[in-house]
């Protein structure tokens, strides 16, 4: 019996959306606006936070690094002073990579030689956007990278100053196009390196590309690319996960003692992890995610008010007819849950419309923004949770003002 009221209810309604269809497709556009908004920036701030996680997870949860903080402000006793904190030298990164001996560590030595180098190969030639890394045997492993040809650097190449490279994958779709680039050999400032490995695809990380690098052996590096003030990177990957806090601890007091600092002097170093650098990026996101909550609420209420007005609109409109039905034995709740399931058709539909255009904004935006798309599944909950909430809300009022309607006044109404 109730399934059958339901079925019927739910054909008025139709008949009901069919015979106001302007009305109803835009009361149905006005609620997907405000969805849209708030499915459109979750599915953005999500790809934002599924390319972060991306980028930053290939480094491993259990690696840091030491380098050099930016310039700081320090209070001490009321009075602000700028610090300047010492880059890492070449002496200073080496003295660490030899006195940092603890357990399952492994420690990797590395700098950005430039990052406008022009390589050539036989009469080709890049545009002067490449950047060259100095590194050891180590970095590949630390920085999470992976060769899909050739191999990494060994020991042997390194301790022996040996005239070889990895390019990046972007150099097997331009200079090194259509070729197997393993043993072929480029040049780079003049100096001629055989290619012994291809990195792994790695993309852009806002707006910066990680495939368009050549990395060759750091005391061939600094040879080449002489500068003063070279800033070196320390990166350091613990084995066992467990032994992370410890290890950074022991690293912490072994550049203090590098730096020569006393007791009572702060660090002049930055000790950063990896995780630590994820979550602080990931903490930022989560306030765009609190800021289209809002704006989507904001747009979702102007959306409910303007529901409930329409169907106010269609309770006055209709008094006749409910009139008729109340003269026909019609009960309360059976006018009452008929404009209500009229309107949570209405709310669902612009719910569903919403949905749609939302995630196809949002796949806009992040792939013209170059960010890893995923499915915003909590967004769409949200949004159907939302638009369900919206005809609840919009629905009850006018559901109720039309059950009570008296049904002689509503007869004779004109």
């Amino acid at each position: 019996m109730m399934l059958n009221l339901f079925k019927e209810n739910v054909r008025i309604a139709i008949g009901s959306i069919r015979t106001q269809l302007l009305r109803t497709v835009l009361t149905i556009l006005i609620i997907a606006i405000g969805i849209t908004a708030l499915v459109g920036i979750l599915t953005v701030v999500s790809a934002l936070e599924n390319t972060i996680s991306k980028d930053f997870a290939s480094m491993g949860a259990n690696t840091f690094n030491i380098n050099q903080y930016e310039n700081t402000t320090r209070s001490r006793g009321g009075d602000e002073r700028e610090i300047i904190n010492p880059i890492i030298s070449y002496p200073e990164a080496v003295a660490f990579k030899n006195k940092y001996k603890y357990p399952f560590t492994e420690t990797s030595l590395s700098f950005k030689a430039t990052s406008k180098a022009e390589v050539k190969y036989e009469a080709t030639k890049t545009d002067p956007e490449i950047s060259v890394v100095g590194v050891d045997e180590h970095f590949l492993t630390n920085s999470g990278l992976e060769t899909s040809l050739g191999r990494n650097f060994t020991g042997f190449d390194i301790a022996n100053n040996t005239y070889v490279c990895i390019v990046g994958s972007d150099f097997e779709k331009g200079l090194l196009k259509d070729i197997n680039p393993i043993d072929k050999t480029i040049s780079i400032r003049g100096a001629k390196f055989k290619v012994i490995g291809v990195l792994k695809e790695k993309g852009s990380t806002f707006g910066n590309s990680q495939d368009l690098r050549v990395l060759i052996p750091i005391q061939v590096a600094r040879s080449l690319f002489t500068a003063p003030n070279i800033n070196y990177t320390l990166s350091v990957m613990v084995s066992k996960k467990e032994l992370l806090d410890q290890a950074i601890d022991n690293a912490n007091s072994t550049m203090r003692r590098v730096r020569k600092l006393s007791p009572i002097q702060d660090n002049n170093f930055g000790v950063v992890r990896s995780d630590d650098l994820i979550n602080r990026i990931l903490s930022i996101t989560k306030y765009l995610g609190l800021a289209s909550w809002l704006i989507g609420i904001i747009t979702v209420l102007g959306s409910s008010i303007a529901l409930m007005n329409i169907m106010i609109v269609s309770v006055t409109e209709r008094t006749r007819e409910i009139g008729v039905r109340k003269a026909l034995g019609a009960k309360k709740t059976t006018v009452a849950f008929q404009f209500f399931i009229e309107t949570l058709l209405i709310g669902q539909l612009g719910g569903l419309a919403g949905i749609i255009f939302g995630i196809l904004i949002g796949f806009g935006i992040a792939t013209a923004m170059d960010f890893a798309f995923v499915i915003p599944w909590t967004a769409i909950f949200a949004a159907f949770f939302t638009s369900f909430m919206v005809a609840i809300v919009s629905g009850l009022y006018p559901a109720i003002k039309a059950s009570k309607l008296d049904p002689i006044e509503a007869l004779r109404y004109e």
